[in-house]
């Protein structure tokens, strides 16, 4: 009871000789890890005018999908433990800047070839921001701030998801296909000059592996093997696998299947993404209140039920109601699965947090390659693939969770090590 009542009062807590990151930072790194969301939600609800104008079908549209989620964990995989040995802001400004010509080529593409290899490029400059994100809160923080600040960043980058099948709807309104993705450039444009002006250094020299790649595959190998580290990244990883089987094969389940129009879907899939907000808020005000794997528990909880439920909605003809409700839960489970997942792993691992961070990503954005195009499989009016895609990974995801490590009712100090 004194450690627990210790971690409860205890204030969020900087890294010896860092500057704990400021409102403005926080912004801009929510900004840069919400790259994904950005450039997954804002054109989604343009599917089906993508497949009839490329002459693709809908499987060849979430290819499109699938090489993005391939260019993310492919560029994570690189830059993450090169931030390592570089530090962060080389890396981080490098990948936005291209990145943003990476836009440029989505928008211009002239066939759905094109459009597949801009995308690869496109996820894998953009992961720069996902993966150097993390890595620089744990550069700057320790203990229940790590996961307060996750979260932040969570409900922050959150309002992307919210605006951009809304934007993308709306967008579509008045262009094609193409303006949503001149429209997601112009956005990167502002996180470019956001790295230029506000991002400094946040891995001094002295804290950087040297020594080739020898000592980074050391490293790397001390990451891969630690329990707490894979565990956890594991029920993130799994866990954003079944978030986004659900949003891989929405667009053609809530348009085809439930016959919602292309605005009707934009305000659902926001309505779901204010869920995860919210979520993410409410687990800002419990950690460092209660254990972060007992919030996690609940979160992974909800986040099965919610899949069990549209698994039966699927079998059961895909009624409008439980669909709906089914869908909600789920994503909202994960403003209380994604941010404490992540900050658990972050903190079994605190010395390589670019290494750790690029094998959690990667193996996030690999599931969400791989689900992309299967979920599709069965057509654009059968929801059962993404119902058992959904449902497998949720429950892939809570049994690793009985893996977690119990003990993260430490003190912040404490908590700085590993395990």
């Amino acid at each position: 009871m004194p450690v627990r009542q210790h971690a409860r009062n205890a204030p969020p807590t900087a890294v010896p000789g860092s500057q704990a990151p400021t409102v403005l930072l926080i912004g801009l790194l929510a900004l840069l890890s919400a790259v994904s969301p950005l450039a997954t939600d804002m054109y989604l609800p343009a599917f089906p005018d993508i497949a009839g104008d490329l002459g693709t079908t809908a499987s060849g549209v979430q290819l499109t999908l699938t090489s993005f989620m391939l260019g993310l964990a492919a560029g994570q995989l690189v830059i993450g433990p090169l931030s390592d040995s570089t530090g962060r802001r080389g890396p981080l400004l490098i990948g936005t800047v291209a990145c943003l010509l990476a836009g440029i080529a989505c928008a211009l593409a002239p066939t759905v070839t094109v459009l597949v290899i801009a995308r690869f490029l496109q996820g894998f400059t953009g992961a720069a921001g996902v993966v150097l994100s993390r890595a620089i809160i744990t550069d700057t923080t320790r203990g229940p701030a790590t996961a307060q600040l996750l979260s932040l960043m969570m409900v922050i980058g959150g309002i992307m998801p919210v605006l951009a099948p809304l934007g993308g709807g709306l967008i579509l309104e008045v262009a094609d296909w193409r303006g949503v993705f001149w429209v997601i450039t112009a956005l990167v444009a502002v996180m470019v000059i956001g790295v230029a002006t506000s991002v400094r250094e946040t891995l001094p020299p002295e804290r950087r592996h040297a020594g080739g790649l020898r000592t980074l595959l050391g490293h790397t190998g001390a990451v891969v093997r630690d329990r707490g580290y894979v565990s956890a990244a594991l029920v993130f990883a799994l866990g954003f696998g079944s978030l986004f089987s659900y949003v891989s094969a929405s667009p053609f389940v809530l348009q085809n299947v439930v016959g919602l129009s292309t605005l009707e879907y934009s305000l659902v899939f926001g309505v779901n993404s204010v869920g995860i907000m919210a979520t993410g808020a409410l687990n800002i005000r419990l950690v460092g209140r209660f254990p972060v794997r007992r919030i996690l528990a609940v979160g992974v909880a909800v986040m099965l039920a919610a899949a069990i439920g549209l698994f039966a909605s699927a079998l059961l003809g895909t009624p409008a109601v439980p669909t709906l409700v089914s869908m909600f839960l789920l994503t909202s489970s994960m403003g209380l699965v994604l941010g404490n997942g992540s900050a658990l792993a972050m903190r079994a691992v605190p010395t390589s947090a670019g290494t750790a961070s690029a094998f959690m990503g990667a193996f996030q954005f690999l599931l969400g390659a791989a689900v992309a195009p299967l979920v599709g499989l069965g057509g654009e009016h059968d929801p059962l693939p993404m119902a058992a895609f959904v449902l497998g990974s949720a429950v892939l995801s809570a049994a690793c969770f009985l893996a977690v490590p119990r003990d993260d009712t430490a003190t912040p100090d404490s908590a700085s090590g590993n395990g």
